[in-house]
């Protein structure tokens, strides 16, 4: 899990790569209502003599979570709702990030995450803005839990939408955090889904990772369909992480989605995980190793690896027809440059963009994850371009 030697990016722990990403990661939210950074600082400090220690990790924001969900009570019980709002909010991320480095997911560990989720709720029961809905999307016989989240400042009664996903192990509560609140004040209402191997799929509904995300997609996109306040046509999908394999493959196998953003690049996900598990101690990874045996649903790294033989890009990219838009920094150390220009090649659109980020620019790292609000501005940006 160790770093370059002096990376160009900011480290809280320095020579812990994880450590220090899952900071980032935290940190960069602050502009959405997803930390306060004393708060994030107090608790980083207190990690410092146990680096590496993911039981301490897990302890130090799980008691972050409960201090501030004590709070947000006392304000609720005051009658201060936005106070609550803002702290419920900072507390749901807290749990959840308590959450990320804990293996095997235990009984400890699920309560933590029903606490995030109560949290969450919390927050859309009290803020004033934005309107949030929890819903469910039928999917397969069962359902996918997602929120919607209503355009604001729109330019009709049909807003058009952005279906989001996460990636590897950003559920749909920290997908608010990163540009949410900023990208529905541009009239984009916002469908959050918690898919295959994702939050409450995953853990309270035993949906396990799949390599045929275009079921997801669809599924989402037959959900809005079904609502009065969407312009269906001017749908987007955007995904991060992981959904740089997921949100190509849904725009290339349901023409529905007039636009696609990969926020960060995958090519061949098998191929990135054989060479994980051939250097796992070195590797550089965001969540525990284990976490790819848990979202599978199985107990050895070959049946993973099985698993993910789907998880290839080749031959689909090629049928995405609608704009695209890549993102991708110089200094990911998950996925390499190489991978992200195999991708954009391969995209059949004649309207597709490459945007590289740079460490003079900041969004080096994975996913932008050092210079949050720049990438979110920009694809934003795009989409107001292509969709409005």
């Amino acid at each position: 899990m160790t770093a370059t030697a002096k990376p160009s990016y900011f480290m809280y722990f320095p020579g812990n790569y994880r450590w220090s990403a899952e900071m980032l990661a935290i940190l960069s939210t602050a502009p959405y209502g997803g930390a306060e950074i004393s708060e994030v600082d107090r608790i980083g400090r207190s990690l410092r003599e146990h680096v590496g220690d993911d039981d301490a990790w897990f302890r130090a924001w799980r008691e972050g979570g409960d201090l501030l969900r004590a709070r947000a009570e006392l304000a609720e019980k005051s009658g201060h709702a936005l106070t609550a709002a803002s702290t419920y909010l900072r507390a749901c991320s807290q749990y959840q990030h308590a959450d990320h480095f804990r293996q095997p997911k235990d009984e400890t560990a699920m309560a933590v995450f029903s606490e995030s989720l109560d949290c969450f709720r919390k927050f859309i029961a009290l803020t004033d803005r934005p309107r949030i809905e929890a819903v469910e999307i039928p999917y397969e016989g069962s359902a996918l839990p997602a929120y919607f989240i209503h355009a604001e400042n729109a330019d009709g009664p049909r807003a058009p939408c952005i279906v989001r996903f996460g990636g590897f192990d950003t559920q749909k509560e920290l997908q608010y955090l990163r540009g949410i609140p900023a990208l529905v004040r541009r009239g984009f209402s916002c469908l959050l889904v918690d898919g295959p191997g994702m939050g409450e799929a995953i853990r309270f509904r035993n949906i396990y990772l799949r390599h045929d995300y275009e079921t997801v997609g669809s599924a989402s996109l037959d959900y809005l369909a079904t609502r009065s306040d969407v312009d269906m046509e001017r749908i987007g999908v955007v995904a991060l992480s992981l959904g740089g394999y997921y949100a190509p493959r849904c725009a290339a196998l349901d023409k529905r989605f007039k636009a696609c953003i990969a926020w960060g690049a995958i090519w061949d996900y098998h191929e990135t995980w054989r060479r994980r598990i051939e250097k796992l101690k070195q590797s550089s990874l965001s969540v525990p190793a284990e976490h790819l045996l848990w979202v599978c649903g199985v107990d050895n790294y070959d049946d993973a690896l099985k698993k993910l033989e789907g998880f290839k890009l080749d031959g689909i990219a090629q049928k995405v027809t609608c704009p695209f838009l890549l993102t991708h920094g110089t200094e990911d150390e998950q996925v390499s440059m190489a991978d992200a220009q195999k991708l954009f090649d391969a995209i059949g659109s004649s309207d597709k963009t490459f945007r590289i980020f740079t460490p003079e620019e900041g969004g080096a790292q994975h996913c932008q994850r050092d210079n949050l609000t720049r990438v979110c501005d920009v694809m934003a940006d795009w989409l107001e371009e292509k969709l409005k």
